[in-house]
């Protein structure tokens, strides 16, 4: 059974998408300017979650 979502779920799946994305750019970035390794370890760890997060939410929308 197909489940169809409102246009304000819609909406709100856009507005994470948009945060995530910021997210991510901003973690890839900073851990190609992070000078300790853990910083740039957990940096990359988030970069990795971030791209899971962010298909799972495409998902929702296609």
């Amino acid at each position: 059974m197909a489940k169809i979502m409102g246009v304000h779920e819609t909406l709100e799946v856009h507005e994470l998408l948009t945060f995530k994305n910021i997210c991510l750019t901003k973690s890839q970035t900073m851990s190609g300017l992070a000078q300790d390794q853990a910083l740039k370890d957990i940096l990359t760890q988030d970069v990795t979650a971030t791209k899971q997060h962010i298909q799972q939410l495409q998902g929702f929308l296609s």
